[in-house]
């Protein structure tokens, strides 16, 4: 995967590269948007824990295909308020830790999710050999 930061444009707010460049014939893996709940149907209840368990859950899809945090290419993200943001980062910036080239990534607002508890929602696209 190639980054794709233009000089001619602003530099990236944070961790993340204003666009990837997959090779052809790379796999891709979609995933269906992660929210912060856990498998025996509880909820975290702040946005920096749902958003930890977004990533949970999306670490387990992406080894069901052989594939890790670092084959991540894109990641969208939606919180319920501008105040759980910075929590949100948190989580995302962890789960990248470890990972040399960020995705490219968007954050957006929305008004909320199917169940009011919910406060975080992800879903990546991510690409491998």
């Amino acid at each position: 995967m190639r980054p794709l930061t233009p000089t001619s444009i602003r530099a990236p707010f944070a961790r993340y590269a204003h666009g990837i460049e997959v090779p052809a014939g790379a796999r891709l893996v979609v995933t269906s948007g992660q929210l912060g709940v856990r498998a025996d149907d509880t909820v975290a209840k702040t946005a920096a824990e749902q958003a930890t368990q977004c990533f949970a859950n999306i670490t387990a899809i992406l080894a069901e295909a052989g594939m890790a945090p670092a084959d991540t290419i894109r990641i969208n993200a939606f919180v319920t308020d501008r105040a759980h943001m910075s929590g949100y980062m948190q989580a995302r910036d962890a789960w990248l830790a470890d990972v040399a080239q960020p995705p490219a990534s968007t954050l957006v607002i929305v008004s909320g999710f199917t169940r009011p508890e919910f406060l975080v929602e992800v879903e990546v696209t991510a690409a491998a050999p």
